[in-house]
Parts: structure tokens; C-alpha cells; sequence
């Protein structure tokens, strides 16, 4: 049998779909009918063009078109996440910045956050990334509902398949690229917690009581989805930090972080030892997983701490600048610190307090109550270094700081700035 041309793969998807929406036996939303046409015209085109040698598969969720977080497909290629496909009734368009429906508006809110993420009615395919349309939109010649086998497409939508489904997650390039990457997935994951636990998923239920049995005994159900979202998203960035892999699950990672005997490490192990949690939230996560894996410190950082100074506040300029407002979640210049943290160590070093070692003194404490992303304990650090190099030469900074390490108190109420704190205080981050 001669294999398909593009103009046959079309025809038969037009064939289909109209037999589809013309049988009256069938029922359901129009919608609907679209998902086994389209299935096949996805695997047809990947055959055409040997788009998906390692096997192609699209993950339907057929009973859950009421959740705004859940695009109608999640698309893998050879058993790793390529993206998703949201589909539309015919005639409803695809491009979301023209919807008018107050749930797909809503939708597309949320959806927009995915990095790969096609939009169909059947008649037209739109690929978006990050919220931007990737290339043009692609219109069919003729019309799902009436053009039956006639139906014809342009060689763009060959294009466009092969695009979405070739992409693959690219290394941020920076700190702050980083920070804007994360804080996008976190948005949707918290948007995704917060859609299950209003549909009354059980298991996130009992997961935010005792959330607040055992750290704010007053949270709300939207304080818990920030939290919650906010102790994922950073335990994956500090698993990342300890070189662990994400290619494997959140659950392995969490397993693996902790080890490491961090306060998120246990955290992240907590929120995802539940199966069915790591299931209803499974489109966050997983592009979550998919993107943070090809994090790598030392490239982002260039071996630079400051790097790291500003990562939670541009963080919360996409995740939430309401959020960033009401917690304070600015930070002080690194230049006003330094000149704090030294105004203290010529302090406890002068005739009040007689201490000649300074912050490097071992009867000295410091404890900061609310320490958000560490820059004056770390201040601390640095100046312990640079004094005890001064007075004691090179080779006793290590011990120097390692003993200082454990007079070091931090309080911080935010599970974000905390992990940014444990980061910037992890060699493997500060120094590659």
C-alpha cells in the first residue's frame, strides 16, 4: 500500500470528523466529536514526516472539560512531555486572545503559562509558547462540518505540527530568566491545586489540615495552594541544585532531596508522597518536572553568588506582584548590607563589647527573624571570611565558616525566599 500523501492525511481527518458531527446517534458537545479525527490526524502527520520515531502519544481527559488548568490533551513523544492540545467546538476559533466565552478567557489565563501548547476548532491550529504565539496562525481550506473528504490545508500545518511536536525544554539562560520560567509553571500549579480542592480532591484536603495543624493554623485554601505551589516549584530548583534528576518524577526527586537533610527537602517529600495528588495535578507537574530538569546552576550563576540576590523578587513580579506587595518581599542593596553587617563587626569588636574576632567570635549569635532570601546572614558570612582570611590567612576561612554556620538563625514564614536562603547557602550554587 503506497504511503499517504499530506493532501490524503487531511482528506481523511475531513472525512471523519464530519461523519462524526453528522451521525445523530452520537452525543456530546461538538467538541468531542473532534478527538478521535484529531488524534489521528496528529499520528498520521508524525508517521508522514517520521515526527515521532520513539512513538507518539496523546493523553486525553475526555471527563474533565469543567477544570481551566486541564488542556483536553497532554502529548508525549517517545514517553517524554512535548506539550498539550486544547480543543475548541468548530467555528469557535483558535486563537484564545479573541475568545469571548468568560470560561475559555479564563482558561487561556491560566493555559498560557505552558510552554507548548496548540489551540484547535478543527478548521484552524494556533501554537503558543509562554503566552506568544509561535508563527502564524493556520486556517483550513473548507470546513470541518461541511467539507467532508474535500477538505484541504495548507503545507503550514505540516509546519506546525512539526514544531510542536519537536520541541524540547532550552536551559534558561540566566538567574532572572529562571526565576520568570518557574514563576509561570508555580502560577499554574497553584491555580491547579486550587481548581481540585474546590472540585473536593480528598487528598489535598487532608493534606491542607494538616498544613495548618502543623505551620499556619489559620491558612486559607488559597494560602495553602500559594504555599503548597510555592514548596514544590523551590524544592525542584534546590533538587536541581544538588544535581538531582527531575527526568524520573517529582516523587523520586523528593525522595533523593531528602537526603540532604534541608527543611524543603522534607517538605517536597510530604506534598508529593501522594499518588493521586501527584495525578490531579499531573499538568503543572509534570511541565514542571519537564522544564526544571535542564536546569544547570553553575551556567546560570556563572559562579557568581549575586546572581542569586534578586531571584525571589523577579520571581514574584510573574508569579504574583500582588503577593510580592503584601509580604514586603523586597530587598535591600547588597551595598547597604555590607556596610550593616560591617557597622555590627567594628561594634562587637570595640570597648563595648571587646569581642576582637568580631562576628567570627565563638560566643557570638546572630539570628535573623525574618531572613527572606538570607542576604544579611549571608553579608555575615562574607565579612567572617574576610576577616578571618585578613587575621589568619586563607586557610582557616573553611573552618572559620563552618563553625560560624551553626550560630546562624534564620526565621522565615515564605516556603520561596527560605529555598532562595538554603540556595544561596549551598556551595554547589555559590561556587559550581
Amino acid at each position: 500500500m503506497p504511503k499517504p500523501t499530506f493532501a490524503d492525511v487531511v482528506s481523511a481527518f475531513g472525512a471523519e470528523t464530519r461523519a462524526k458531527l453528522d451521525n445523530p446517534a452520537v452525543s456530546g458537545a461538538p467538541e468531542d466529536q473532534l478527538r478521535a479525527p484529531l488524534e489521528g490526524l496528529f499520528h498520521e502527520l508524525a508517521a508522514l514526516d517520521d515526527l515521532a520515531p520513539g512513538g507518539l502519544a496523546l493523553v486525553g481527559e475526555t471527563t474533565l472539560s469543567h477544570l481551566q488548568t486541564r488542556p483536553d490533551y497532554a502529548v508525549s513523544v517517545a514517553n517524554a512531555l512535548v506539550g498539550f492540545i486544547e480543543v475548541k467546538a468548530p467555528g469557535k476559533g483558535c486563537d484564545p486572545r479573541k475568545f469571548s466565552d468568560p470560561h475559555d478567557k479564563a482558561q487561556w489565563g491560566k493555559l498560557k503559562s505552558l510552554p507548548n501548547l496548540v489551540y484547535t476548532d478543527g478548521n484552524g491550529f494556533s501554537l503558543w509558547r509562554d503566552g506568544e504565539l509561535a508563527g502564524k496562525i493556520v486556517l483550513l481550506d473548507g470546513d470541518v462540518e461541511t467539507s467532508g473528504a474535500k477538505l484541504k490545508a495548507p503545507e503550514t500545518l505540516r509546519a506546525i505540527v512539526a514544531d510542536f511536536l519537536s520541541w524540547a525544554p532550552q536551559p534558561p539562560t540566566s538567574a532572572k530568566a529562571l526565576a520568570q520560567t518557574s514563576a509561570r509553571l508555580c502560577r499554574l500549579l497553584r491555580d491547579e491545586v486550587l481548581e481540585e480542592m474546590a472540585a473536593g480532591h480528598g487528598s489535598l484536603q487532608h493534606l491542607k489540615e494538616d498544613w495548618r495543624k502543623l505551620l499556619f493554623p489559620d491558612a486559607t485554601n488559597e494560602q495553602f495552594a500559594d504555599g503548597y505551589a510555592q514548596a514544590v516549584t523551590f524544592g525542584l530548583l534546590m533538587a536541581r541544585a544538588f544535581e538531582i534528576p527531575l527526568k524520573d518524577g517529582v516523587e523520586l526527586a523528593a525522595i533523593k532531596l531528602k537526603r540532604t537533610n534541608t527543611l524543603i527537602g522534607t517538605a517536597l517529600n510530604i506534598l508529593t508522597e501522594d499518588e493521586a495528588n501527584q495525578q490531579s495535578l499531573k499538568t503543572s507537574l509534570g511541565t514542571l518536572t519537564r522544564v526544571l530538569n535542564e536546569v544547570n546552576w553553575s551556567t546560570l550563576s556563572k559562579d557568581k553568588p549575586e546572581a542569586w540576590l534578586y531571584f525571589y523578587e523577579h520571581f514574584l513580579e510573574v508569579y504574583d506582584n500582588r503577593l510580592r506587595k503584601l509580604t514586603g518581599s523586597y530587598y535591600t542593596p547588597p551595598e547597604v548590607v555590607s556596610a550593616m553587617v560591617n557597622l555590627v563587626d567594628q561594634a562587637l569588636r570595640g570597648p563595648l563589647f571587646e569581642r576582637a574576632a568580631g562576628l567570627a567570635s565563638s560566643d557570638v549569635t546572630l539570628a535573623d527573624p525574618a531572613v527572606g532570601t538570607g542576604t544579611f546572614l549571608l553579608g555575615a558570612l562574607r565579612r567572617i571570611a574576610a576577616n578571618v582570611e585578613a587575621d589568619q590567612g586563607a586557610g582557616a576561612v573553611g573552618p572559620a565558616i563552618a563553625a560560624a554556620a551553626k550560630r546562624l538563625f534564620g526565621f522565615e514564614l515564605q516556603f520561596g525566599p527560605f529555598a532562595v536562603a538554603q540556595l544561596d547557602c549551598t556551595p554547589k550554587v555559590r561556587h559550581g
